[in-house]
């Protein structure tokens, strides 16, 4: 039987390469695109339009309850698994098949974006009406109150939970496993049917993840810290 210092030094570079291979890359690329989701969702949410909004208002509405309210392992196994099954004559007549990469980065996607739309929203909304008024009374657009006055100020409020959302986000990507995607568990798993040591590979890989995100909340510190260096320190 191997030692556990071979196990885990001959474990840990398979590990690492499939973290920086896969398991990063689909947690940065990921919440980009959930962030640009979560933003023009926070946005739509917000608008005070009529009409034909409404609609788009009522499917941002959807969006959101629909991922907050179902588990993310499930949505996974719907994009990857179910949606081959959704046939549509002339439109899909074989189903929407996507390979494993596709699928994760979407239902991640996804997943983020509800989730980091209503901290947004939240962000914005935490905004004094006043700063509102007294752009709009400079002769500011609304696009311009955006851009040059709320924005800027929601995300440094929103910095903390958006960073939370991340950090989650990386531990999440252990999940895409389950839909055949390489990545530091699946790579575990992998080793531990070969070698017959769940436990250390299992915790070895949950040493790799927590150093992690360690590492990302150090960021998160430091950033909170360069975003808030303008403000008053509360007595």
């Amino acid at each position: 039987m191997e030692s556990i210092w071979h196990i885990i030094v001959s474990s840990a570079p398979q590990i690492a390469a499939a973290g920086l291979k896969y398991t990063i890359p689909i947690a940065i690329i990921s919440f980009i695109i959930g962030l640009i989701l979560a933003i023009l969702t926070a946005l739509v949410k917000l608008s005070p339009k009529r009409g034909w909004f409404s609609i788009l208002k009522a499917i941002a509405y959807f969006y959101v309850w629909l991922f907050r309210s179902t588990p993310l392992l499930v949505q996974l196994f719907i994009v990857y698994f179910g949606l081959p099954y959704l046939k549509i004559q002339g439109l899909w007549p074989n189903g929407i098949q996507l390979d494993p990469w596709t699928a994760g980065i979407a239902t991640f996607s996804l997943n983020t974006g509800a989730y980091c739309a209503e901290t947004i929203r939240a962000a914005i909304l935490s905004i004094p009406q006043g700063q509102w008024e007294a752009a709009y009374s400079i002769g500011m657009t609304k696009p311009q109150v955006l851009k040059r006055i709320i924005l800027p100020q929601a995300a440094r409020v929103s910095l903390p939970p958006l960073s939370n959302s991340f950090i989650s986000l990386v531990k999440d990507t252990s999940l895409a496993a389950s839909i055949t995607i390489i990545e530091m568990f699946e790579v575990s798993q992998q080793i531990a049917a070969e070698n017959y040591q769940p436990l250390v590979m299992y915790t070895l890989v949950a040493a790799f993840y927590a150093v992690m995100c360690t590492v990302l909340s150090w960021g998160q510190g430091y950033l909170e810290k360069r975003t808030s260096r303008y403000l008053r320190p509360l007595n």
